[in-house]
């Protein structure tokens, strides 16, 4: 049925499967919708696509994404010097800001640590973050001269509890505190349809009123 499409069409529905969660149905819908809206929205897309590829690049300090040497969290004077938060990616440390709760500063992973899928620290930005910490210790990263706790808030799937091991014990010398984010229902969730990980890690995690 695809090969009805012109070949530009085509290939523009190929290439539009290989982002995130986009099927071919999907694929074909957004394609369709930009070569019938007219050359402007898909013009416009295009300069927009190229710029963002060409002026986007990972912050020299934490891999947050930024168009400057160092990201907006980074090179903010007002941020809480004392915390870093690790992330798996981008999009986490968006989520976490739109929170409010929280103004210290982040090492997003981009990943997560998944030996039965091919994923090895060196292929995020594990080790990274470990020589970040040590060139804390030895003065040379400003920006952490006075960390006072490290927050690991990888998912909490096999491989994120993996790399939050993993990156435990490969600081422990550092003795710097270390804390898990809080796991277990969500609010406005109700007992009877968490599942039993769910409420084992709530009551694990429960606090004092």
């Amino acid at each position: 049925m695809g090969s009805l499409y012109p070949p530009a069409m085509r290939r523009l529905i190929n290439e539009l499967t290989r982002l995130p969660a986009i099927g071919e149905k999907s694929a074909a819908r957004l394609a369709y919708h930009l070569v019938t809206s007219g050359q402007p929205l898909s013009l416009t897309l295009a300069e927009v696509l190229k710029e963002a590829a060409e002026k986007t690049h990972l912050c020299a300090v934490c891999f947050f994404l930024t168009e400057a040497p160092l990201c907006a969290i980074c090179s903010d004077p007002a941020r809480n010097r004392a915390v870093l938060c690790v992330v798996e990616k981008p999009a986490d440390v968006v989520a976490i800001e739109q929170s409010g709760g929280y103004r210290g500063l982040y090492h997003v992973l981009h990943g997560v640590w998944s030996p039965l899928k091919g994923v090895s620290p060196d292929q995020i930005k594990v080790n990274d973050l470990i020589k970040r910490l040590y060139a804390k210790e030895r003065g040379d990263d400003p920006l952490l001269a006075q960390v006072e706790e490290i927050i690991l808030a990888t998912s909490t799937t096999v491989e994120g509890d993996a790399t939050a091991l993993y990156i435990g014990s490969s600081i422990e010398s550092l003795n710097i505190p270390l804390s898990r984010i809080a796991q277990g229902l969500p609010k406005g969730g109700e007992l009877e349809y968490a599942d039993q990980m769910t409420l084992h890690m709530s009551f694990e995690g429960r606090r004092r009123m």
